[in-house]
């Protein structure tokens, strides 16, 4: 029988990894890194409960490091097999994955160098060269094309409306002497209406469905994240100091440029210096807008008129080390920096430089995880630790909500309405403790056959 096991993604919103069993092999699907809290943060130093060497096939279902940052350990540990994905995805990861384990090797350095780390020596977790090690074992499906891994067991891909190249996974189970057996996994649901990638497709029947839960007890609001942009950047100004936005790089900040663009040309902002300083999310911006079959009408339209989606009239991309540490003599501008949780990478210095400015502001504009740095200066934290030191918040923080490219909880039951009829067993994960009770409760609403089982760390279960 098809068993299934939680390997990350269980009761938290990092370090997706799901093992399906069916037919004496084993199918992984995402293998991302934890970030957030210290407990979870550990776990990417621990061994998997299986061993890379045992599982015999790899897809992924976007390029998020949540989805695929634990890839450099896995293959270093032994994992031969392909890593099935999107074409933009690979793209994406041919990009993501070094850059993570340059940032690995650097933070680890700078440790070191300053005498923070409780380790001596400090070590990075894996190193660029490990993370190169993993480009050539990369291949590609394309979007609805229903591709066999091994005897019994086959997959197809289709737009989750995420990020570029972002799906959901269908996989079709026969297993001799039982019924055929079709278990789709969600990754992370897009948003609809949300510029440049088209809304999630729509999936008409599954037996099971493992469901991410991020805002699962909560909305997005009825205020569109452009407006809210408009809002907040406006009493930005009005501050006089800088506007430091830590963001994904890879989705997030070509949102953020595409209505920087949007609003300084209907002259409802004005024309600052904006600065993308994150060398991925540099080199992730014209992947964005190379593949034109991933983008919707609105985007396919703007780049055959001519015009720059992604270039607002004073846009600096930023690749090295000295540009980055020329924005701290910029009084008013605005910074576009990674990552998104200030968990790390260039926008820690430009958080040091401007949290203690009254005048600055710091705008988040997506989730903010359980025990990230985002997360404490949202509660309101006096201080927050960066490189070994207590860096005072007197700058104004806030979210602009709408932003996330996760769907909320009612964007979900939107995308589920495509199903014909209740998925036989239904499993919430990617979310942390409210939103998952809460999904596990909107989907039981639906009435009667829905059902939702809360998946656990390193549980396993059967299906069918």
């Amino acid at each position: 029988m098809a068993t299934l096991q939680f390997l990350g993604a269980a009761g938290s919103v990092t370090g997706s990894k799901h093992v399906l069993t069916a037919n004496g092999k084993r199918l992984l699907v995402d293998c991302g890194i934890y970030q957030g809290k210290k407990e979870l943060r550990e776990r990417n130093w621990q061994p998997l409960p299986i061993a890379p060497k045992d599982v015999d096939f790899t897809v992924l279902t976007h390029a998020h490091i949540d989805h695929t940052g634990y890839l450099p350990i896995f293959v270093r540990d032994g994992y031969r097999g392909r890593l099935l994905t999107t074409p933009s995805t690979k793209d994406l990861l041919g990009l993501l994955l070094p850059d993570a384990g340059r940032l690995q090797e650097e933070e680890a350095a700078m440790a070191n160098k300053m005498g923070y780390s409780k380790h001596s020596p400090a070590k990075p977790l894996y190193t660029e060269e490990d993370a190169r090690r993993c480009l050539p074992l990369l291949d590609t499906i394309a979007y609805e094309e229903k591709r066999q891994l091994w005897q019994g067991v086959s997959v197809t891909f289709r737009s989750a409306g995420h990020i570029l190249g972002s799906a959901t996974i269908e996989v079709d189970v026969e297993e001799p002497g039982k019924p055929p057996l079709r278990v789709l996994f969600s990754g992370d649901i897009g948003r609809y209406d949300a510029p440049v990638i088209p809304d999630p497709v729509p999936v008409r029947d599954a037996d099971v469905l493992l469901v991410e839960s991020t805002y699962g007890d909560r909305l997005h609001g009825d205020v569109a994240p452009k407006e809210a942009l408009a809002r907040a950047l406006g009493d930005a100004v009005k501050r006089g100091g800088a506007i430091v936005i830590p963001s994904f790089a890879v989705g997030r900040a070509q949102d953020l440029l595409y209505y920087l663009r949007e609003l300084e040309n209907e002259g409802r902002v004005p024309s600052l210096d904006v600065f993308l300083d994150s060398p991925m999310a540099v080199d992730a911006t014209p992947i964005y807008a190379k593949h034109l079959e991933e983008h919707d009408a609105a985007m396919q339209a703007l780049l055959k008129s001519g015009v720059k989606p992604f270039a607002p009239r004073k846009v600096h991309f930023t690749r090295t080390r000295d540009e980055s540490k020329r924005i701290n003599g910029v009084k008013q501008c605005i910074i576009i920096s990674a990552s998104g949780m200030a968990t790390g990478g260039r926008v820690l210095h430009h958080l040091k430089q401007r949290l203690p400015d009254a005048k600055s502001t710091i705008l988040f504009v997506g989730y903010q995880g359980e025990g990230t740095r985002g997360r404490l200066m949202l509660d309101g934290a006096k201080t927050v630790k960066m490189m070994g030191e207590e860096v005072p918040v007197v700058a104004h923080v806030e979210c602009v909500h709408g932003f996330s490219a996760h769907a909320d909880y009612q964007e979900i039951m939107r995308w589920m309405n495509g199903f014909a009829k209740p998925p036989k067993q239904i499993f919430c994960v990617h979310g942390e403790d409210p939103g998952l009770t809460a999904m596990k409760k909107h989907i039981e609403d639906r009435g009667p056959g829905w059902s939702a089982h809360i998946a656990k760390y390193l549980e396993k279960v059967e299906l069918g």
